[in-house]
C-alpha cells in the first residue's frame, strides 16, 4: 500500500466500525424533553414486521426503480402516487394490483430507466420527493431535489416548474411539501443551498445551515422565506387546523414547530427531539403526525456534530463518503416510525429490530385503515393494515 494512502486507509476502516457498532446507538426521548426513558415506551417497539394493532407487513414491488420517498391520494382517494429513483411518479392500482406511471419531472429522460445506478443520474432525470394534491384542481405539486417546485394536472405527463428560487438564492435540493387544503396555499422546504440530494450526507457532516423553509402562493406566484439557517430541513406538515406548521430538521433530530396563527405567528420553538435522523412528516387521521427516521443516531454522530471540524476531515478524504455509507446502509440500520401528538409526546412507535424488511424509512402515511411506508433504499412500498 502507497504510505500516502494508509492514513485514510485507516480512518475509513475505523469510522467503518464505528458505524456499524450497536454499542454507539442512542436512546430514544419518550416526549419533547430531553430526558430518555426506555421502559415508558418499551411495549410500543417492536423487533419485528407485526403489532399488536396490525396485521402482517406486506411488500409492493416496484419494478425498475427503488426508493418511494414519499405518499400522496388524489381527490378521488386513488394512489397512492409516488416518486421513485430514475425520476417517475408513479401511482398504485389497486383494482389490478400494479403500479402505472403517472408523471415525470424532467423532460431528459434518456438514459433514466432501467437496471443502473439512478444515483448518478438523478440530478438529470429528476427525483421527485415531496408530493401534494391540491384537492380542489386535482392538480399534484411536486419538491423535486433537482427541478424545484413544480405541478402537473390531474392527467399527468411531464410537469411544469413553477419556482425555483426565492429572494434571488436558487433551489439546490428542494424536499419536503405540504399544502394548505383551504387556501391552496403550499408549504415547502429547500434543504440546503449549497449540497444537493446526492451529496446529503455532506449536509449533515459539514454542519450546513442554509436550509430554509419557504410559502408558495399560487395564486400570485410569489415565494416568501419564513425561516432560514436551518440544518437540514426535510418534511412539512400543517396541523389540523392550519394554526402551525411542522418541519423535520434532519441533523439535529428535531421537529420544530413555527406559528401561522395565534400571537406565536411568525415564531419557532423546537416541538420534540428524536432518538434518530427524521425525514417526512405527515399528520394522521387519528390525530397527531407520523415520522418517518431514516436511522437512529448513533454516538459517533453525536460526536461528529459536535466538533464540527471531525465532519470536514471526512469531507475531504480522498474516498466517496456517500458510495461508502450507502453501502453500510445496505446491512447496518432498522425501521423506525413515531406517532407524535400534537403536544410532541409519543402516541405510537413501530420498528423492525431485524432491519430486514424496512428500512431508512423516509415517510408513513395513514389512509383507510393501511400504513404506507416509504424508504429511501427500497424497490418496494411497504404496507401495515390495522386489524
Amino acid at each position: 500500500m502507497a504510505p500516502n494512502l494508509f492514513p485514510t486507509a485507516t480512518f475509513a476502516v475505523l469510522l467503518s466500525a464505528l458505524f456499524a457498532a450497536n454499542l454507539f446507538e442512542l436512546p430514544y426521548p419518550y416526549s419533547s424533553s430531553d430526558d430518555f426513558d426506555d421502559q415508558l415506551i418499551s411495549k410500543q417497539l417492536i423487533s419485528s414486521s407485526t403489532h399488536a394493532d396490525f396485521g402482517p407487513f406486506e411488500i409492493v414491488p416496484i419494478d425498475g426503480a427503488l426508493g418511494p420517498e414519499s405518499y400522496a391520494f388524489d381527490s378521488l382517494g386513488e394512489g397512492p402516487y409516488t416518486g421513485v429513483s430514475d425520476g417517475r411518479i408513479i401511482k398504485w392500482q389497486e383494482n389490478q394490483r400494479r403500479w402505472i406511471d403517472f408523471a415525470v419531472t424532467s423532460p431528459n429522460r434518456s438514459r433514466c430507466e432501467g437496471s443502473h445506478d439512478h444515483h448518478r443520474t438523478e440530478h438529470l432525470c429528476g427525483r421527485p420527493l415531496g408530493l401534494r394534491f391540491n384537492k380542489t384542481s386535482g392538480d399534484l405539486y411536486i419538491a423535486d431535489a433537482y427541478m424545484g417546485l413544480l405541478v402537473v394536472g390531474p392527467e399527468g405527463g411531464l410537469a411544469t416548474r413553477v419556482a425555483t428560487q426565492a429572494q434571488g438564492v436558487p433551489f439546490v435540493f428542494s424536499n419536503g411539501l405540504d399544502i394548505n387544503e383551504k387556501t391552496g396555499v403550499l408549504y415547502f422546504t429547500d434543504s440546503s443551498s449549497r449540497y444537493q440530494r446526492r451529496n446529503y450526507l455532506s449536509v449533515i457532516l459539514s454542519g450546513d445551515k442554509t436550509g430554509r423553509l419557504m410559502r408558495y402562493d399560487p395564486q400570485t406566484k410569489q415565494v416568501d422565506v419564513l425561516l432560514g439557517n436551518l440544518s437540514f430541513p426535510n418534511g412539512v406538515a400543517l396541523s389540523e387546523n392550519n394554526d402551525f406548521l411542522l418541519i423535520a430538521e434532519t441533523t439535529t433530530c428535531r421537529i420544530i414547530r413555527y406559528w401561522l396563527q395565534t400571537p406565536k405567528a411568525g415564531t419557532s420553538e423546537v416541538f420534540a427531539q428524536l432518538p434518530g435522523f427524521p425525514d417526512n412528516i405527515k399528520r394522521s387521521p387519528r390525530g397527531g403526525f407520523w415520522v418517518g427516521i431514516h436511522s437512529r443516531r448513533k454516538r459517533i454522530f453525536k460526536l461528529i456534530l459536535s466538533y464540527p471540524f471531525i465532519g470536514k476531515i471526512i469531507l475531504v478524504l480522498p474516498f466517496d463518503i456517500m458510495e461508502f455509507y450507502t453501502h453500510l446502509a445496505k446491512w447496518r440500520g432498522r425501521g423506525l416510525m413515531m406517532r407524535l401528538s400534537e403536544a410532541g409526546d409519543v402516541l405510537d412507535m413501530l420498528e423492525d429490530g431485524s432491519g430486514v424488511k424496512w428500512k431508512a424509512v423516509s415517510e408513513v402515511e395513514e389512509k383507510d385503515g393501511n400504513l404506507w411506508i416509504g424508504s429511501i433504499h427500497k424497490p418496494y412500498a411497504g404496507k401495515f393494515k390495522f386489524k
